[in-house]
């Protein structure tokens, strides 16, 4: 499983937490069931957004990412998250991508401009098949990216994207095709090739990243190894609201984790976040969230001060874990676990209370 990860410019947000919590789950829920399961999520720790805050903010580009990614781990690791086994920094990754990108040039998917190296779309005939959007909206949604200022007019096709970057400021690294940087989706394919393959189980993130980066994983991937299909099962988490915006560092409108942690327990702003399915998006609700400070104090009233069993085969165990099997319909798992375990006798508790604790970390 590879998740695409956190660019570390800002703190931790709420809409950060549930996406990588939906994770944390899926994580869990396969390792209860019996399933090895081997998870990467990336740091892009080189990004257009991380250089432009640390032009605004007057400090270094690197310490500003090491700072803000020593954060988010303090802040999912108060929040019980289920580390991932790998999680690869773009910077480490270079000489993967530039090996990978020499692939694609060889191959006739890549072609240079002036120092930088840019993959053909049409050389791919299922690319869009993953966004569905047509022309238009992909030209659309590109113009909003933090980093189409860079790309060069003379590529072959607008649509098609950077794998290198020739650029005038900023940091740069040696490649065959001249100093720059890798472009940001090349990062990804180049991580999920060297730690865990040509073809992966589950690759996700949040919804925004469908296109372009998912959509562009995909082709150059694809056209580097031959192999359909990169990834079998895409998991993308809707965003996160607040005011009927994205909660989103370039909207300014976020609500921090660590500001929430400290007015109620990691185990009931777990059960906040996974209180709506992850495909729906979620506004962010002042009032759901003292609900959910009650809610997780009677369940642990209920549950807690007990053992920890096996997980169990009764009704009640059977009912909860359905949800969780069911494309991950944590919601339903939570509000069946509330109901159930009032009545359940002692086993059936015990067989609970770890998968209130083990699987779903509310308890």
């Amino acid at each position: 499983m590879y998740v695409c990860g956190v660019t570390p410019y800002d703190t931790t947000h709420l809409g950060h937490a549930r996406t990588f919590l939906v994770f944390d789950v899926l994580a869990r829920a396969l390792e209860a069931g019996g399933t090895r399961v081997r998870y990467a999520q990336n740091v892009t720790d080189v990004d257009e957004s991380i250089l432009q805050r640390a032009a605004r903010d007057g400090v270094d580009w690197r310490e500003l990412g090491r700072r803000e990614e020593r954060w988010f781990l303090e802040d999912m690791r108060r929040l019980g998250w289920r580390r991932p086994d790998v999680m690869p920094h773009a910077t480490r990754e270079i000489p993967t991508m530039r090996l990978l990108i020499e692939r694609l040039i060889r191959r006739g998917d890549a072609y240079a401009v002036d120092g930088s190296v840019y993959f053909d779309i049409g050389r791919d005939r299922h690319y869009g098949e993953l966004s569905g959007l047509s022309r238009p909206a992909m030209l659309r949604t590109l113009a909003r990216q933090d980093d189409a200022r860079l790309d060069d007019p003379r590529r072959r096709d607008p649509l098609d994207f950077a794998l290198w970057r020739h650029v005038k400021d900023g940091p740069t690294w040696p490649s065959p095709f001249g100093r720059g940087r890798p472009g940001w989706h090349i990062e990804c394919s180049a991580m999920v090739l060297h730690h865990l393959g040509e073809t992966i189980d589950v690759h996700g993130g949040g919804s925004d990243l469908v296109y372009p980066h998912h959509e562009n994983e995909i082709a150059q991937s694809e056209s580097a190894t031959g192999k359909r299909p990169f990834a079998r099962f895409w998991v993308h988490v809707a965003p996160m609201r607040l005011g009927g915006k994205k909660m989103s560092k370039s909207e300014g409108n976020m609500v921090f984790v660590r500001d929430a942690l400290a007015r109620m327990t990691p185990q009931a702003l777990r059960l906040y976040l996974l209180d709506v399915h992850y495909r729906r998006p979620f506004d962010h609700d002042e009032a759901r969230l003292a609900r959910a400070v009650e809610r997780a104090g009677r369940l642990a009233a209920t549950l807690g001060g007990g053992r920890f069993g096996p997980v169990g085969r009764d009704p009640a165990t059977r009912a909860v874990l359905a949800a969780v099997d069911d494309d991950l319909h944590t919601e339903r798992a939570i509000r069946t676990l509330e109901r159930v375990a009032p009545r359940a006798d002692d086993r059936a508790r015990s067989s609970l209370r770890t998968v209130a604790r083990r699987i779903l970390g509310v308890l």
